[in-house]
């Protein structure tokens, strides 16, 4: 008898939770047996026993996918998580394998990819992308040449992209549940680290170094 790969999803679009469970239906080793809208949800199902694989989304409502993958690997690392994005590899994908992910997968590529990253992050192997595998052998041997957007903690960078992408202080208060004053802070910090003097600038800089879609 086939050994199953117990598999929670983690996605607040209905629809494409319910997309990927049809992919993963034509696979007689893999079972998602549980589904999660949020990250406080998906937090407390992999709690439960015998799961093994955690497919999360890095965009939740009430908290970053990474900063949920921090909280989940430290209550639970032997859960193998395979994070899934709209935004490309080079935006976030070294951030999480950093924070403990097992792979970094675009929604784009699901249809085709994510049986063969369920099945390998399942063994205990990292998932790399030929994309992924390409800006961390660029990454090698040039940590002293770090970008400044690549000295931002995570919450600073997550600020970064979205002030570029338009929102306001308030507006990405209110999509990370937290306060103005915090959301300012993170913002005050990441102009100081990347030598900045406002919005515009930043905008620029992320829109330069294809740091937004």
């Amino acid at each position: 008898m086939v050994k199953k790969i117990n598999v929670i999803i983690a996605d607040d679009h209905a629809i494409l939770r319910t997309g990927l469970k049809q992919i993963l239906a034509e696979t007689d080793d893999i079972a998602v047996i549980a589904e999660a809208s949020t990250a406080n949800e998906a937090i407390k199902l992999c709690r439960a026993p015998d799961i093994n694989v955690l497919l999360l989304d890095i965009s939740l409502p009430d908290r970053s996918g990474i900063e949920a993958l921090k909280y989940i690997k430290k209550e639970n690392p032997q859960i193998a998580v395979l994070m899934l994005s709209m935004h490309r590899e080079d935006q976030y994908a070294v951030r999480a394998l950093k924070a403990g992910a097992s792979g970094y997968l675009c929604k784009q590529s699901a249809s085709s990819e994510l049986t063969n990253a369920i099945h390998t992050v399942a063994k205990g192997k990292k998932y790399i992308t030929p994309a992924v595998a390409e800006i961390l052998a660029n990454q090698v041997g040039s940590e002293n040449e770090k970008a400044p957007h690549e000295l931002l903690s995570d919450r600073e960078f997550q600020t970064l992209t979205m002030i570029a992408s338009g929102l306001s202080v308030s507006e990405i208060a209110e999509k990370l549940s937290l306060s103005v004053k915090t959301v300012s802070m993170y913002r005050t910090r990441l102009l100081e680290k990347m030598q900045l003097k406002h919005n515009a600038e930043l905008t620029h800089y992320a829109i330069k170094n294809n740091l937004v879609d």
